[in-house]
């Protein structure tokens, strides 16, 4: 199947590392494709990248995604050489134990691994145990005074694994929520003279507490919220059909809640006939837990309409998160519509 959408620049958001706070290597990529397309970039004190694209009318609207990926921090380095991590973000242990990894230090990045150990030396009660974040140690292969030289605490943890095209899926770590960072750089291409000024926010620590568009909310003030986020699609075996959330390949996902956020409901409204008038496959979400940059503007900033559009991905929060190429497309094809017919004079309060 044949792309619409640049697929090498996916594939260099995703592999690209960034955890909670340390941004700083997603942000370069931000500010070089966005600069070409918006009248002014500009960043704050967190880290937060807002691109303008200034529109004919008064009113204002944000549309965000966020640039950091789950990863953790060294917290020690043991005497024998093993890099103990504290989580930055919500991990699942169990899908952590033989992973390979990069640490992130001033000097350099150095490779390491999270061992498993052979299940037929473990007993019964450890093997039937399960794992924390701070059971497991990254092994450096070298010794402790060598680990100790090249890693120190507070260096910077994230798994290592590259971006594929496996059969109509793009596959790898990070998509959460990079491949909503890139449907919104996506979009920011396509809008020429939008009627409200359009401010396309790439936001900072959403992993750790939805942080960055919480305090973007306040400094934007904007009339409209739009986010972008990842959302669940457990349609696969072990899962009743009422339990899917989602599915890969039946369209973009509008949401209508999730366990942070219940949208307004004439932006959800708005979204949807949008996506019937432009013939964008599209499906309603509804997400028993989670939350995402949505919430962040609605709480902040007074009582601000708020709207999001998810991209259905599997395996959420492992390093083989998984997304359908179609719905990529719905995901930039709905947000671009939405963006080029809104005028600001939709009246969105209830």
């Amino acid at each position: 199947m044949s792309l619409s959408f640049d697929f090498d620049l996916l594939c260099e958001l995703t592999d690209t590392s960034g955890v909670p706070g340390y941004e700083d290597r997603i942000r370069e990529i931000v500010r070089r494709e966005l600069e070409p397309e918006v009248d002014e970039v500009r960043s704050d004190a967190m880290g937060n990248v807002v691109g303008t694209i200034n529109g004919d009318g008064d009113a204002e609207m944000v549309v965000a995604a966020h640039m950091d990926e789950i990863g953790f921090m060294v917290r020690h380095v043991t005497d024998d050489g093993f890099v103990q991590i504290d989580a930055l973000g919500g991990w699942d242990p169990r899908v952590l134990k033989a992973q390979r990894v990069t640490v992130h230090t001033n000097e350099g990045d150095v490779p390491g691994l999270i061992g498993s150990v052979p299940a037929h030396t473990l007993d019964e009660e450890q093997r039937e145990s399960t794992p924390d974040v701070d059971d497991l140690y990254i092994d450096l292969g070298v010794d402790g005074e060598d680990a100790g030289e090249r890693v120190s605490r507070g260096d910077l943890v994230t798994l290592e694994q590259t971006t594929e095209r496996v059969g109509d899926h793009v596959t790898g770590k990070a998509l959460d929520d990079r491949v909503c960072l890139f449907a919104m750089l996506e979009a920011a291409r396509r809008i020429d003279d939008p009627d409200v000024t359009i401010h396309f926010a790439a936001t900072v620590q959403e992993e750790v507490g939805i942080r960055g568009a919480q305090a973007l909310g306040i400094d934007l003030d904007p009339d409209l919220a739009i986010a972008l986020d990842v959302t669940v699609a457990n349609d696969v075996p072990g899962f009743e059909a009422g339990d899917h959330v989602t599915e890969l390949g039946e369209g973009t996902a509008i949401k209508l809640k999730d366990s942070s956020v219940i949208t307004n409901p004439k932006v959800h409204s708005r979204l949807e006939s949008v996506a019937e008038k432009e013939d964008v496959d599209y499906q309603l979400e509804v997400l028993p837990a989670g939350g995402t940059d949505t919430a962040g503007f609605q709480r902040s900033g007074g009582a601000t309409p708020v709207g999001a559009i998810s991209v259905p991905t599997r395996y959420l929060h492992t390093v083989t998160e998984s997304a359908h190429v179609d719905d990529i497309e719905a995901t930039i094809d709905l947000l671009s519509a939405f963006l080029r017919t809104e005028t600001g004079d939709h009246d969105y309060s209830l």
